[in-house]
């Protein structure tokens, strides 16, 4: 398991100091269904925007 994610979308509620993301939990899905070929297929749907 990942010690840090790192996350350089400063607009979403879980970013924090050093690009680190602080979210308990990281959810990750692929547009091609299980599988993906490369990072551009892939999508965080652990983003929050900060409101």
């Amino acid at each position: 398991m990942a010690k840090d994610v790192l996350c350089e979308v400063s607009n979403c509620t879980f970013w924090g100091s050093g690009n680190k993301c602080a979210a308990d939990t990281i959810y990750v899905v692929s547009h091609k269904g299980k599988q993906a070929s490369d990072h551009e297929e892939t999508d965080c749907r652990t983003f929050e925007p900060v409101k």
